[in-house]
């Protein structure tokens, strides 16, 4: 008889179960929700993720990407404009480089 091990999705989830508040694993969460295409998971875990660590500079990009891919490029830009300060000050230039490249993008297709 074959044991069938767990997917990558519900061992992260029964690490987070023992660590809710843990930013790395919130974030694999995220991204785990969102390569299944299940992007309202997805969004629930980036936003508890900004609730407890803001300071979590790879959240922003993610988080205003998946704005973008359900259409609320508001909420996308407000989340790309949160991310370049805090990349600003924590000094973090790869970071902001990324926010500001995605943020011109998306100024240029809303026609800004």
């Amino acid at each position: 008889m074959l044991l069938m091990s767990k997917d990558r999705l519900e061992t992260l989830l029964d690490y987070l179960e023992q660590k809710p508040e843990d930013s790395f694993l919130l974030f694999a969460v995220a991204k785990e929700y969102e390569q299944r295409e299940d992007l309202s998971q997805a969004l629930t875990h980036y936003i508890k993720l900004k609730s407890i660590d803001p300071e979590y500079i790879g959240l922003y990009y993610h988080l205003a990407k998946l704005y973008e891919t359900i259409n609320e490029d508001h909420l996308a830009m407000n989340i790309y404009n949160e991310g370049v300060a805090l990349a600003k000050e924590k000094g973090d230039f790869h970071a902001l480089s990324e926010l500001n490249n995605a943020r011109t993008n998306l100024n240029l297709q809303l026609g800004n």
